[in-house]
């Protein structure tokens, strides 16, 4: 039987910067692939340069490596695999599936971000235009395994979806279910910001075949504002020096009951007694835990 696999996401962009949130979101990914006899895989998403940090990725490897963190195999990079993209994209186009959008956010602004199938039947170029995929009128569902059932209707709530940007950038949506297949990725553990995006991915999956990982969504850590840490500057990066504390105190955020002498041992000692009392019954079923709550 093949172990499963999982996969540690980062983006080297201001707000994907290792944070705390980012590290309660690796730390559950992490745990739950080890405390399953699983590979952790490692993934730079680094699909937007105009807005990736120089030096970012260096550090987010480094702080990994500091916070005792170890994957398995050789670290992939989405930049490497824009033909991969354009091959699907290509077949989408084939299938009748997707098609070339010239709409301006300025006409989109009064439909509330479901896309109203303007460019549907245009048979615009593909030359300075986004790519959409068509979406049926169907609701999609699947049970995560923290946040429980989730439903979302893709012709009401979300409209037809970008896949490749009017820049020419690839879109997150394609891009994560392409290299999760690639990758053999059985496993997803990520932040609850993102639960809003699985039924697009389920929809992709099925119409390209690929197999369905499991999910597990973790609650989305905020600042007292309500925004997500690391959507602003205010998100200070992860200190050197605390990984032993701030390790501790992510677990708690996980839900699980570490001791507090924990807080006071190496990055490794704090690892080895997540993965033997992992529990991720434990994570609390919500989405959003406000930061100054966990300190």
């Amino acid at each position: 039987m093949t172990s499963p696999a999982y996969i540690g996401r980062f983006a080297p962009t201001p707000s994907g910067y290792l944070h705390f949130g980012s590290l309660v979101a690796a730390l559950a990914s992490y745990l739950d692939a080890r405390a399953h006899g699983g590979r952790w895989l490692l993934r730079m998403e680094d699909l937007d340069p105009p807005r990736e940090v120089p030096g970012a990725q260096a550090a987010i490897l480094q702080t990994l490596e500091i916070y005792g963190f170890e994957w398995d195999g050789e670290m992939e990079r989405q930049s490497e695999r824009h033909d991969a993209y354009a091959k699907v994209i290509d077949r989408l186009y084939e299938m009748g599936i997707a098609y070339a959008c010239t709409c301006s956010r300025k006409q989109l602004e009064n439909h509330h971000g479901v896309y109203p199938g303007i460019c549907r039947n245009a048979q615009h170029p593909q030359h300075d235009a986004a790519i959409r995929i068509r979406v049926p009128e169907l609701e999609y569902h699947f049970v995560d395994r923290v946040q429980g059932e989730f439903r979302q209707h893709l012709g009401r709530e979300v409209g037809d979806f970008v896949i490749r940007r009017r820049d020419g950038l690839y879109a997150y949506q394609l891009a994560v279910i392409l290299d999760d297949a690639w990758q053999g990725v059985t496993d997803i553990v990520r932040g609850a910001d993102l639960l809003d995006s699985t039924p697009r991915q389920l929809y992709l999956q099925e119409l390209l075949g690929l197999s369905q990982p499991r999910y597990l969504h973790v609650p989305l850590i905020i600042q007292p504002d309500g925004h997500k840490l690391g959507k602003s500057y205010r998100s200070p990066p992860l200190p050197a020096d605390s990984a032993g504390p701030l390790l501790t105190r992510a677990l708690r955020a996980l839900g699980q009951e570490p001791p507090e002498e924990l807080s006071h041992c190496r990055p490794h000692e704090v690892l080895e007694w997540g993965i033997t009392h992992w529990i991720a019954g434990r994570i609390p079923r919500c989405r959003t835990l406000a930061e100054a709550q966990l300190r």
